[in-house]
């Protein structure tokens, strides 16, 4: 593949030349010649690649409902990828959680811990659940945004004995990312 940059000639050019190349123009104004791709009518994708081609078709359909909600617009304004791009990208990356710091937090009420989680395009909520050592919620809820990445939750109840905070971070495609702390 070649990417041309100012030549007079081909620049803006579109389409395909013969059955060899082809030549198309992206976001950022670039002219973009490659060879023409080829394809086997006959071939037998794997298990593996059939998985793929389906994820892929839910995060086009995904995509096609959600490219023009202003987060994935402003996303894209000043980048090479269309809004529907970063949809599609946002699908297939989950949120992560960095840290869950709760060093602030003693098992008393009205205490917070802090949560820390990412995403590529947005974190939508972020929630926590503290249970005891047998897995019996003794109180959850949502956490509220802080500074950057940072989410709090403040607690609401005593903590049981031995307890676990579960937190969760969900994104816009909804995907759901999950840390314990023990």
């Amino acid at each position: 593949m070649a990417t041309v940059r100012n030549n007079i000639v081909i620049k803006g050019l579109s389409g395909s030349l013969g059955d060899q190349l082809v030549i198309k123009n992206d976001k950022a104004g670039r002219t973009i010649v490659a060879v023409k791709p080829e394809f086997n009518p006959n071939y037998a994708f794997s298990e593996a690649q059939m998985a793929v081609q389906e994820k892929f078709r839910e995060a086009t359909v995904y995509a096609k409902t959600v490219k023009g909600d202003e987060i994935y617009v402003n996303k894209a304004n000043g980048s090479v990828q269309s809004p529907y791009n970063v949809a599609i990208a946002d699908w297939f990356h989950a949120p992560e959680i960095l840290e869950l710091d709760a060093s602030a937090w003693n098992g008393a009420p009205g205490q917070v811990i802090r949560i820390k989680a990412m995403d590529d395009v947005q974190v939508t909520q972020v929630s926590v659940a503290i249970t005891d050592g047998a897995g019996t919620v003794s109180e959850q809820g949502q956490a509220v945004r802080s500074d950057g990445l940072w989410w709090n939750y403040t607690t609401t109840a005593t903590a049981p004995e031995g307890p676990r905070i579960v937190a969760t971070a969900r994104d816009l495609p909804g995907h759901i990312a999950e840390l314990n702390l023990d």
